[in-house]
């Protein structure tokens, strides 16, 4: 009977240390940084970056695509690692690593999009699903599916960090089962192009130039969300291995995404004349491809959904002190991404990426910059992370102005009225623009708005600059 009391009490503590709200307690950073790694595998494994690598391969040529994911890996890479070593140091994710430099109530911006970002990502992935299942199924109503595979990521999500873990854990080996099956079927059949994949160009392309730009673009939509996501789950990892575990947790699978899962889009590409995998890998795989489909998009979409709920309960919390807790997030998340599965908003998506690329990697770069310039040189503000709304001013403009004029600077940019140039290199252009601004209104407030009050209750190992 005993027995039974203990365990149903570790499946309560389970489910009530998401650690929406507070930073992680010292106690409960526990987690190595294999099993931290092998859970942000559920988003590098996504075949989402099969599909961008094998668009931007026919579209604009192999070698062009091949260089704008070492740009994606590099820049996605040092972002990844130096926002996993804050979270690591702080036990706190990026919304509530955001709290003090832009303010609690600024912070809810950022949390309100990071949320919408992933919802928005859930019901794409989503798609890539039921597009492929229902190729298989034709009999199978299109609305049903989403209702079904829409529904499962819930359950899945239920129990936070430790499930997920197990969730990832036990499916990465099947995953890498099914993809070097996939190689290996795409590699005995007969490639669409003649010469080797990389020298593919399309008709009137050349190799650098527009075309390179074009890629690196592309890249720019998703290069934000990889290195800001590290932040949900680096925020567990172990003191010891927080060096290690850093890079590991916020380089390696840019690796994955950009480079082997990008990478192999962009021979499957050439070598198949098909850029959508929903249709390739079940082409080659036939049910075992639709499988396939169906664990990697399960994989990220967990994921998503946690991310997600995160973010929710961070931005209801400060604007609203509404805290109703994870689980409610998870199922309102869940809800959102299949209505918009359902409404067919994902027609408007690319505007949508345009936005938030723009937006996430301008955030990440001012959390960058925040900490190692501000911080660590300036010594201006805190040398610590302050996460408690009743320490803290509502705007803080060393985060808020940097993050609002670049994001407006650069969406601007990005739809074209700034030359081909900028239109192309948008979110880099903002990120850099917030960096600078971001130090200017550091010096220029003195950092008074970072908190109320000296917090002297915070651990010395969570200093993250001194």
């Amino acid at each position: 009977m005993g027995k039974i009391q203990t365990t149903n009490f570790e499946v309560k503590e389970e489910i009530k240390d998401d650690y929406s709200y507070d930073s992680v307690p010292m106690e409960k950073r526990n987690m190595g940084w294999f099993s931290i790694t092998n859970i942000t595998f559920g988003i590098a494994t996504a075949i989402f970056y099969f599909q961008m690598g094998s668009v931007m391969a026919l579209q604009f040529g192999a070698v062009n695509a091949i260089i704008s994911a070492i740009y994606a890996i590099v820049v996605a890479g040092v972002l990844g690692t130096i926002i996993a070593y804050l979270s690591a140091k702080s036990g706190m994710n990026v919304n509530l690593l955001s709290r003090g430099g832009f303010g609690y109530i600024g912070a809810s911006l950022t949390s309100i999009i990071y949320a919408s970002n992933f919802i928005m990502y859930c019901a794409f992935e989503g798609m890539i699903l039921v597009a492929a299942i229902h190729a298989f199924f034709p009999f199978i109503p299109v609305w049903l599916l989403i209702i079904i595979f829409g529904s499962v990521v819930i359950p899945l999500n239920w129990f936070g960090i430790k499930q997920l873990d197990k969730l990832q854990k036990w499916s990465l080996p099947i995953f890498g089962v099914f993809l070097i099956t996939t190689i290996i079927v795409a590699f005995n059949k007969t490639s669409l192009y003649d010469g080797n994949f990389w020298s593919y160009l399309p008709d009137g392309v050349q190799t650098g130039g527009t075309a390179l730009l074009l890629c690196i673009g592309m890249q720019h939509g998703i290069m934000g969300l990889t290195a800001l996501l590290a932040s949900d789950y680096a925020r567990f990892l172990k003191p010891k291995d927080i060096k290690i575990g850093s890079f590991m947790i916020g380089f390696v699978p840019q690796i994955f995404c950009f480079g082997v899962m990008g990478g192999l889009g962009i021979w499957f590409g050439v070598r198949l004349g098909e850029s959508n995998p929903g249709v390739y890998i079940v082409s080659l795989l036939g049910l075992g491809g639709v499988l396939f489909t169906l664990l990697t998009q399960i994989r990220i979409n967990i994921t998503n959904i946690y991310s997600a709920s995160l973010s929710l309960s961070s931005f209801f919390e400060n604007v609203f002190k509404f805290k109703p807790g994870r689980r409610f997030w998870i199922v309102v998340a869940g809800v959102i991404s299949m209505a918009l599965m359902l409404g067919g908003i994902l027609d408007h998506l690319d505007t949508a990426m345009t936005f938030q690329g723009v937006f996430l990697l301008t955030w990440a770069a001012i959390l960058v910059t925040d900490s190692l310039v501000v911080k660590k040189i300036l010594k201006i503000g805190p040398s610590y992370y302050e996460a408690r709304q009743e320490n803290l001013y509502k705007w803080n403009p060393v985060g808020v102005i940097p993050l609002v004029t670049a994001s407006v600077l650069g969406t601007v940019a990005a739809l074209g009225y700034m030359g081909i140039f900028l239109q192309s290199t948008a979110a880099f252009f903002a990120a850099i623009l917030a960096s600078i601004l971001t130090v200017v209104f550091a010096v220029l407030t003195k950092g008074k708005y970072y908190s109320m009050c000296k917090a002297d209750d915070i651990p010395e190992e969570d200093y993250i600059a001194s």
